[in-house]
């Protein structure tokens, strides 16, 4: 990446005033720059090793900060509550981003008499301590359920569906059944009155205690499948496409329980095919240039 720089001490000050504005407003980026510092107005060619622009912050490490940002309580349920619901339920899932197993979803009615302090997103703690809340969540509620759809059901009918019918599966299996849901940034198929709440998850109590039972159940899953598929990392990536999970699929291929409609593993088998059309049709355009070769040598 070059620039034509005609001002480097103006674009620093702009670029740093933007960055700020950027950090302000959304509380995730960071921008490390690194400009020569050159002396009057004349016009310098900056060379890329000299410029750099790095982000400290990577989009999923992005999200993280933002949400670490928000603060886990029980206002939207006591909206509720003021407007006449009296079982609400929290809905979240895990796993939608995975390129292996199930997506999973949780759906749990929390006791307003009985406040669980920690409740927040489970992507922000600890495995320990939110193993330590799932068991508190489960014992303390009032109802939970665990949905989950197969790898074979999300190719079918895409992972955004799939998260939609997981969620639903799991407010169906509720006893008591609740009078509103608030759910994590969609609405489902249910007769239910409900929310969907952007971050749900790290803003609403419930969806924060069904987001912990959700990920706790779907990660004890992937750490038994790794005793099946070890070569894949499942146990600490959990499904998740790490760099060395993508190199195992490079080296080792897809599982039955890898979801193929994802580019990363859907792309191995679309790519042996485009190496093989790519050999076809080299040998077609090789025949036709000693077609061409031979007519050329013996015309009519």
């Amino acid at each position: 990446m070059r620039f034509r720089v005609s001002r480097p001490g103006l674009l620093r000050t702009l670029l740093n005033r933007t960055c700020k504005r950027a950090s302000y407003s959304t509380g995730f980026f960071q921008t490390c720059l690194a400009l020569p510092e050159h002396a009057g107005d004349d016009e310098a060619s900056v060379p890329r090793s000299s410029m750099r622009i790095e982000r400290s912050l990577s989009a999923s490490a992005a999200k993280l900060s933002l949400l670490r940002k928000l603060r886990c309580t029980t206002r939207c349920e006591k909206e509720a509550w003021q407007n006449g619901a009296r079982l609400i339920a929290g809905v979240d899932e895990v796993g939608r981003g995975c390129l292996f197993g199930p997506v999973t979803a949780a759906a749990v009615i929390l006791n307003p008499d009985d406040r669980i302090r920690g409740l927040r997103d489970s992507k922000l703690i600890e495995r320990e301590v939110r193993e330590r809340l799932a068991e508190q969540i489960l014992k303390r509620c009032l109802a939970w359920a665990i949905a989950s759809v197969d790898a074979a059901r999300i190719d079918e009918i895409n992972i955004y569906q799939a998260s939609r019918v997981a969620m639903r599966d799991a407010v169906l299996q509720l006893q008591p059944e609740p009078d509103f849901l608030l759910v994590d940034a969609m609405r489902l198929d249910h007769p239910c009155q409900q929310r969907a709440l952007i971050h749900g998850d790290a803003i609403s109590a419930s969806i924060a205690a069904a987001s912990i039972l959700a990920k706790v159940h779907r990660d004890s899953i992937m750490r038994e499948f790794d005793s099946i598929y070890p070569q894949y990392g499942l146990a600490s990536n959990k499904g998740y496409g790490t760099p060395i999970h993508r190199a195992a699929l490079l080296e080792h291929g897809a599982t039955p329980l890898h979801r193929r409609s994802f580019a990363p593993v859907g792309g191995l088998e679309r790519s042996g095919w485009a190496e093989e059309a790519q050999e076809a049709l080299g040998f077609m355009v090789e025949g036709e240039e000693r077609g061409c070769e031979l007519r050329a040598k013996n015309p009519r």
